[in-house]
């Protein structure tokens, strides 16, 4: 896997993936930014997002749970001096689905951040431990 981050203007960068994809970065106003794309850190609790609701997703449809929809919020706290990194973790998931099995839900979100999610098994690891929320609903 592969990225690169392209200084653009002031603190401006475009990211780009290994896989051809681009996202614009930039800081704050008060560290020089332009407000015109996410912070850098932002990206990787929307990464961490994106990882498991993709493996809760497969995981519930692989079972044929019949779902269709899953949201996923996460929110982190962060260290007061430098670096700044993540202190701790919570993810609220939403699930939706007519009929869904609350019991293979759990099971889907346990397996995501205990095995098959890269990204919240590296912020538990790096001593930032990742809480859950699960609501279910029926539509």
């Amino acid at each position: 896997m592969k990225a690169r981050a392209r200084w653009i203007e002031g603190r401006a960068f475009l990211g780009e993936s290994g896989s051809g994809h681009g996202v614009v970065m930039d800081g704050a106003p008060e560290a020089g930014g332009r407000n015109l794309g996410i912070r850098p850190m932002e990206m990787l609790l929307v990464g961490m997002a994106g990882c498991t609701a993709f493996d809760v997703v497969h995981i519930l449809e692989k079972g044929r749970e019949p779902v269709t929809g899953c949201e996923v919020e996460a929110e982190a706290e962060r260290a007061e001096t430098e670096p700044k990194v993540f202190t701790a973790v919570r993810v609220k998931y939403r699930v939706t689905g007519k009929g869904l099995s609350r019991e293979k839900v759990e099971r889907a979100v346990a397996l995501s951040h205990e095995k098959y999610c890269s990204a919240s098994v590296m912020f538990a690891r790096s001593g930032a431990p990742v809480t859950r929320e699960i609501e279910v609903v029926d539509a």
